[in-house]
Formats: structure tokens, sequence, C-alpha cells
């Protein structure tokens, strides 16, 4: 199923029987699980490891499948703060997540035939990689009395602006004096909001500013709706500039049309 098969109820155990029983149609030659997204307590996937080590030997002994692999699925967190969440708070290291999983498969497996891991760390290591430098484009004070900055970058290149307060952080600006600023896109709908709340100087037209970290599920859910999409440009190790996607054009939007 969509969301796979539940290991309490029994469900994914009667699914195996049925691989088992299949005539050799199919086989079973590992497990995997996703305990959830951006999940902040380690402690979670060495329960994890520990349920899947268990229905993996069972498998293996009992339905005499020939297992090779465990999968622990991702969800491991980054830098980027959930909204709803006050303070970022401690986000766990790579350390953290290894030291609970690989303890429960070491007490599980015996070192002579232990099974091959998979984890799908995606978010954790490529989201703090990405950086979004946008424009000002206008400000205005709000009958609110709060200053509302409008950018040209907005939800059609930030969609994972509805979960996270990204930081949004002036490229060049002395001022010393900021103030609570609502950050807008630039597409004509009510939605395009990058930030509800963020301390801000006030910026001119053209001045930049850099969001961030936008490295995970931006561009795979950014869309073309009124503004084209941007090139994105990565920094090499030794500090040199390539451009890895070229920005887009009113003629791969047109690429597609039939007549």
């Amino acid at each position: 199923g969509r969301f796979g098969f539940n290991l309490e109820s029994g469900q994914a155990l009667e699914a195996a029987r049925k691989i088992a029983h299949s005539g050799g149609k199919l086989k079973l030659t590992g497990v995997h699980s996703h305990i959830g997204t951006f999940m902040l307590e380690p402690t979670a996937y060495r329960k994890a490891a520990v349920k899947l080590a268990g229905f993996y030997q069972k498998l293996k002994t009992e339905l005499s499948q020939p297992m090779q692999y465990l999968d622990l699925g991702g969800g491991f967190a980054s830098a980027n703060k959930l909204k709803g969440v006050y303070l970022a708070g401690y986000i766990p290291s790579f350390d953290n997540y290894a030291e609970q999983i690989c303890s429960a498969l070491y007490e599980a497996f015996s070192p002579d035939e232990p099974p091959m891991l998979f984890l799908e760390s995606g978010r954790a290591l490529i989201d703090e990689a990405g950086y979004l430098i946008s424009s000002a484009v206008g400000s205005k004070l709000l009958p609110t009395g709060k200053r509302a900055l409008i950018i040209d970058a907005g939800v059609n290149l930030l969609y994972t602006s509805t979960w996270y307060d990204f930081k949004i952080s002036p490229v060049k600006n002395d001022s010393h004096h900021c103030e609570d600023t609502i950050l807008y896109g630039p597409l004509c709908m009510n939605i395009d909001i990058v930030r509800e709340s963020c301390l801000l100087p006030n910026m001119s037209k053209g001045e930049k500013l850099v969001i961030w970290p936008v490295g995970a599920y931006n561009v795979t859910q950014w869309m073309q709706f009124i503004e084209m999409r941007p090139a994105v440009v990565m920094i090499k190790s030794d500090s040199s500039v390539k451009m890895i996607r070229r920005k887009e054009t009113v003629d791969d939007i047109n690429a597609m049309e039939m007549e």
C-alpha cells in the first residue's frame, strides 16, 4: 500500500507469507520503514531498528526468504526551523542518529552475517547547502502599522515556506535599526508570503537578501507561475562558481505546446 504494511497488526507478515508462497514468482530481499519527517528524537530510530531487525530475522528464518538489507528510511532533520516552533532548538547530528541505529543492529545481528543498511538522508545532507538570493522590489507600511517588504521570489520558488521559517539575511545593509517585517513575494495572490514575521532593516529597491536553508525539496517543488524560474549555481570546493541549471525562458514554457 501507499503507506506500507502495518507491522503490529500482522499485516506485514501476512504480505510476506504471500510472497513466500508465490511459487518463486516473488522473492523478498529486504525490509523498509519510514517513521516520519523531520524527526528530532534519535531514539525513535533505535525503536524502529529493533522492530525492523526482528521482522527481518523472522522472514529469513521462518519463511526462508533471501534477505539482504534493511532500509530505515529518512526523516533526519536539518537546521530549517519548522513553523510553530518558537526556537530552532537542538538538531541531532549524524552521529546521534548513527549511534541509536547501529547499536540496535549490533545487538540484533551477529558480526559474521550483518545485513546491508540503507538510509535516506537527503534532507539532512542537502538542505543546508542551498541558498536563494532575492532582491527587494518594494516596501510599504500596512494599515496595521507593520512594515511589508516585497521581494522577487515568492511561493512559486519557495513552496516549502508553507512549513518553514527561513532565515532571512540582507546581503549589504549597515543599518542597525530593524523592525518586524512581513515578507511578500511578487505574485498577485494573498498566499504569497515567504515569512509572516522577521526582523529586517528598511531595504531599498534592488537591495539583495539571502534566504537559507533552501537545499531540500525546493527545486523539485517550485513552479512556473507569473514569474519565470532563475538559474541555479554551484559554489565548488575550490570556491569557483559553476552554473548547473540555466534560468527559464519563454521558449521553455512554450516548448510543450503542440499548436
